[in-house]
């Protein structure tokens, strides 16, 4: 076999250095992705994907938007207005139910963050404590229906709370005295925040109190567009990025924080640290019979008008 001379290989190499130099960049796919809400720890995995380039190595060229209200996202991708929505398994069901064309594609959050929150040092030591008192919420429909199983396994009922809304105003409300529990605190960030003005909370939690666990935080896309081939890449590579918070979180952190100043404060490192054990590890799984039995829950309570097949709602993309 003839060996080359070693100036011969070095300018050989240098030739295909330069062509590969001079070639176009390979194209990479646009996607657009609307959060469920303004950028927090709950979305670690999506910023971090960006952040290290795991959305680029995969063919993506990916767009985080925050929505001007929280109740946009997911008809904007009904509408076609964005490929992707962070949502709520709850609110998903229910919006399908109502014959939004949604489906769920992927998940971020694979436990509750929901909960009810009373003062750690106030009157309310159980829920049965609950009975006669004010109750807070921000959205009517899911989660007085969500306290309502909760008081049921203690033998109570929703007749036996006063429900006062205090729209998004949960822990000021119930710091102020208006409230004597507040429904719909996210785990993760009201008890934190309890927690810092020196307020401690307690939680009680759905799925320890009657009510099927269920996936918080979830990706949504259009029905029709449920296997676009760009949505394999973007899970890949969104688990590659919870896998890396796993191994790596206080890089992760470190590129989380990067360019948003406001996120690198007391509040939000504790909430980052509380969150990230819920992240999804296979964001594309899907367990069926979860979805099916927290479908039942909702249909008992009399929310949905029928549980739907579940690929109906919820899909493994292929």
């Amino acid at each position: 076999m003839k060996h080359l001379p070693i100036k011969q290989i070095i300018g050989a190499g240098l030739m295909a250095a330069s062509l590969m130099t001079s070639l176009p960049a390979l194209a990479q796919d646009k996607l657009s992705v609307m959060l469920d809400w303004f950028v927090n720890p709950d979305h670690a995995p999506l910023v971090v994907a960006q952040e290290k380039g795991f959305f680029k190595d995969a063919g993506l060229d990916v767009t985080l938007t925050a929505p001007a209200d929280p109740n946009d996202p997911p008809k904007l991708v009904a509408a076609g207005g964005t490929d992707i929505a962070v949502s709520y398994q709850p609110q998903l069901i229910l919006q399908v139910d109502e014959g939004l064309p949604l489906v769920r594609i992927g998940t971020l959050v694979s436990t509750p963050l929901n909960s009810v929150v009373v003062l750690r040092d106030g009157p309310v030591k159980t829920l049965k404590d609950l009975k006669g008192r004010k109750v807070g919420y921000s959205i009517a429909g899911f989660e007085d229906a969500l306290l309502g199983a909760m008081l049921e396994k203690e033998g109570l009922s929703l007749k036996d709370v006063e429900l006062v809304n205090v729209n998004f105003s949960l822990s000021p409300s119930l710091l102020s005295g208006q409230v004597d529990a507040v429904i719909g605190a996210f785990r993760n960030f009201e008890l934190n925040q309890m927690a810092i003005e020196n307020h401690p909370g307690r939680a009680f939690y759905p799925e320890e109190e009657g009510v099927p666990p269920y996936d918080e935080l979830i990706l949504v896309a259009r029905k029709d567009k449920a296997n676009d081939p760009r949505f394999k890449r973007f899970l890949a590579a969104v688990e590659r990025a919870t896998l890396y918070i796993l191994n790596h979180p206080e890089e992760s952190q470190a590129a989380f924080v990067k360019g948003r100043p406001e996120l690198n404060d007391e509040l939000n490192r504790r909430a980052w640290a509380d969150t990230l054990p819920r992240f999804s590890h296979s964001p594309a799984a899907l367990d069926g019979e979860r979805y099916t039995r927290f479908a039942e829950f909702l249909k008992a309570r009399g929310l949905i008008k029928a549980v739907a097949p579940l690929d109906h709602y919820a899909v493994v993309v292929k």
